[in-house]
């Protein structure tokens, strides 16, 4: 069920990893922000998206992880954006991308995974200001709605995730500081954030939301343990301690 956040932005959460998709109302019709996530949760978004009665001219991907490259035949056969560097590395990704989707999510048309576009210059059909920083994946980009109050923030700024650095990379901790830099100064321009997993952060939460990403990214960079609430979720420890080996290898 479509959940509106604000006016023409509507939020749909997966049971998947508490998987936000986000409907944008544009000029010229409906944006889908990483739509997912299985089968039946983009089957019943489709029917959400009918019920609203405005037709789809376009997609968007925050970011190339598999979870985030997703669609649907119901949706249209329209042109689905991303900034240059993340369409690239999705349309380099697409076979392991696909392995990945079949692994974890029953029933997502395998075929139309990573099938993006770079954004152009002038945003199509995308409505809003795309704030393209580097932290957590190439090309990851937030979506910022300054006529509406709203962030759409991809895998940024969530209560259940803990910053996650892309272990493929190098320097991630002071890429992620930079990002939450350009991306506090963002924020406190809306009243709705809408992370890419988790629930969305409205008024003061949206400031709390930036604090929390913060104080365990700083706590990285002392070479220092975070203490966060979200490392309480056992599933999260993993990528946590990838988190502080990169760290000490870069204080090292």
């Amino acid at each position: 069920m479509l959940n509106e956040v604000a006016d023409g932005v509507w939020d749909r959460q997966s049971g998947w990893v508490w998987s936000n998709a986000v409907v944008v109302r544009g000029e010229g019709g409906l944006v889908l922000v990483d739509p997912g996530i299985d089968g039946a949760d983009l089957d019943q978004l489709a029917d959400d998206v009918d019920r609203l009665g405005v037709p789809v001219v376009a997609g968007f991907s925050t970011h190339p992880h598999w979870d985030h490259l997703l669609w649907h035949p119901r949706f249209g056969d329209v042109p689905r954006y991303a900034t240059a560097a993340c369409a690239q590395v999705a349309g380099e990704a697409r076979e392991r991308a696909r392995d990945m989707a079949a692994r974890s999510a029953e029933g997502v048309p395998l075929d139309l995974i990573g099938r993006l576009t770079p954004l152009p210059a002038d945003g199509g059909p995308v409505p809003g200001e795309v704030v393209e920083h580097q932290a957590h994946a190439v090309g990851h980009a937030a979506l910022l709605l300054a006529d509406r109050r709203v962030l759409i923030a991809g895998d940024m700024l969530s209560d259940v995730l803990i910053p996650l650095l892309d272990p493929r990379r190098s320097g991630q901790v002071e890429v992620y500081a930079a990002a939450l830099d350009r991306l506090g100064e963002v924020a406190r321009q809306v009243d709705v954030v809408v992370p890419g997993h988790g629930s969305v952060a409205e008024g003061a939460e949206v400031a709390a939301r930036v604090a929390a990403d913060r104080a365990y990214v700083e706590a990285l960079r002392r070479g220092e343990e975070p203490v966060d609430v979200r490392l309480e979720q056992e599933w999260l420890a993993a990528a946590h301690q990838a988190n502080l080996h990169q760290a000490r290898r870069s204080v090292g």
